[in-house]
């Protein structure tokens, strides 16, 4: 398979596990180090087990998350990481709170209890214990914790006419989506090196998708059965692949680099 050349279309970020992607246009990453910023805070389900003084990885459904809750996908939120201050937007309704301060925290955890309808029976907790990161595949190693995830948008389209319907890119919430690769090559291309100018990944696993993805990002509903059709029409539940920054680096939306297969 010979070497092929990827553009860089988006860059997101996820401040706060399960909330809204904050679209990056550059960002810096370092060796082995995880995507600036992201996934740093959550919202842990009451009774999750979490201990910011002693932080293990938990499996991703102890958080608020679309997993379990479509909803969110319905708030448009931004976090803006100096000040820890987190906006809320429910339609014509915007919600402002300081995350740092506890009463208003708790007051966050409220709102959204309340707006989603939550299945607990207290209000989450939002936490956080950086360099700790609430990525979804944190359980599996340290080092994937600080993995990256990466859409080819090829891979997409091809699965969008095999079903038949408008497949939306973010309902997978990738940190780097990618145009210009042949479909699916990304999950053949293990250890396999990504590179973008003085920036370079190794890819390290695919991105085995859960039911978050059945939520569309436009009208938070659950509307297409991802995980299902991913194996009904290519014979697993693949969509994308987990990187490792091997040399750091800035990283440019617009980047054109190259797949060098190992």
């Amino acid at each position: 398979m010979s070497n092929t050349s990827p553009t860089i279309i988006q860059l997101n970020r996820f401040p706060i596990k399960g909330l809204s992607a904050e679209r990056l246009k550059t960002v810096m990453l370092a060796e082995e180090e995880g995507f600036p910023g992201d996934r740093l805070f959550g919202f842990a389900r009451f009774n999750s087990g979490f201990d910011p003084k002693n932080p293990k990885p938990l499996p991703k459904d102890r958080f608020v998350v679309l997993l379990k809750v479509a909803g969110l996908a319905g708030l448009k939120t931004v976090f803006h990481d100096e000040s820890q201050v987190l906006e809320i937007a429910n339609k014509d309704e915007v919600e402002v709170f300081d995350m740092r301060d506890p009463e208003q925290s708790a007051a966050a955890a409220r709102f959204l209890d309340e707006k989603l309808n939550l299945p607990d029976s207290e209000p989450p907790t939002f936490v956080s214990s950086a360099p700790h990161r609430f990525t979804d595949v944190s359980v599996v190693s340290p080092q994937m914790m600080s993995a990256i995830s990466v859409i080819n948008l090829n891979s997409v389209r091809d699965f969008e006419a095999r079903v038949g319907a408008n497949i939306h890119v973010d309902r997978f919430r990738a940190n780097i989506v990618v145009d210009g690769l042949p479909p699916y090559q990304e999950l053949e291309a293990m250890d396999a090196t990504l590179t973008f100018g003085d920036v370079s990944f190794r890819i390290l696993s695919r991105t085995k998708r859960c039911a978050a993805t059945e939520v569309n990002p436009d009208t938070a509903e659950r509307d297409l059965k991802i995980p299902y059709l991913l194996r009904k029409e290519l014979g697993h539940m693949d969509m994308g692949v987990y990187v490792e920054v091997a040399s750091g680096g800035t990283l440019n939306a617009g980047q054109v680099g190259v797949l060098q297969m190992p």
